[in-house]
């Protein structure tokens, strides 16, 4: 063989550069937004009148599975929200009395709400620090959405997947 032969290897050919993140695929946690998270989910809403009872609310949180309703009046605004939470401690107060109350008993008024561009990392800190985890979203102050900490953790949870598969990826080839 030749001095001057050398065998063809990997090296020869041209490879197409990865990344295993960009904005494009991938967001860090502290870009990401409410509207990201909305994105996810299926866009229903669930409400209940305040006039309604504690029973017909807490048939409706069993039956679509959710820890909270929006609280709406007739024209559609919303005038609060009912969780799970409330009519536990309520239960507490009132036994065997609290499911014929109306939803306007127990509902919170004081509401604490988000928009669309809000991230996740400030929405998170103000459900932890207020104690609740459900806040309804609101664009130009009409209710687009609500958004849940299971919600946040779970996208969360797949943009770590996400991120673990691309390092592997980039590891593998």
């Amino acid at each position: 063989m030749p001095a001057s032969y050398r065998p063809h290897t990997r090296d020869d050919d041209e490879h197409e550069h990865s990344h295993s993140q960009t904005l494009a695929t991938n967001l860090s946690a502290s870009e990401a937004t409410v509207d990201h998270v909305l994105e996810t989910k299926s866009g229903d809403l669930f409400t209940i009148h305040p006039h309604e009872t504690i029973g017909r609310a807490v048939e409706v949180l069993r039956d679509q599975r959710i820890g909270a309703l929006l609280v709406v009046d007739a024209e559609g605004e919303l005038v609060g929200i009912l969780s799970e939470r409330d009519i536990v401690r309520r239960l507490a107060d009132t036994p065997g009395r609290t499911l014929p109350q109306t939803v306007a008993e127990l509902m919170t008024t004081k509401l604490e709400t988000c928009t669309p561009e809000d991230s996740l990392v400030w929405v998170l800190r103000r459900m932890t620090d207020g104690r609740f985890r459900h806040m309804p979203v609101l664009e130009d102050e009409e209710l687009i959405g609500m958004i849940s900490i299971g919600d946040v953790v779970n996208f969360r949870l797949i943009a770590l997947e996400y991120e673990a598969l691309k390092l592997k990826q980039l590891i593998v080839g």
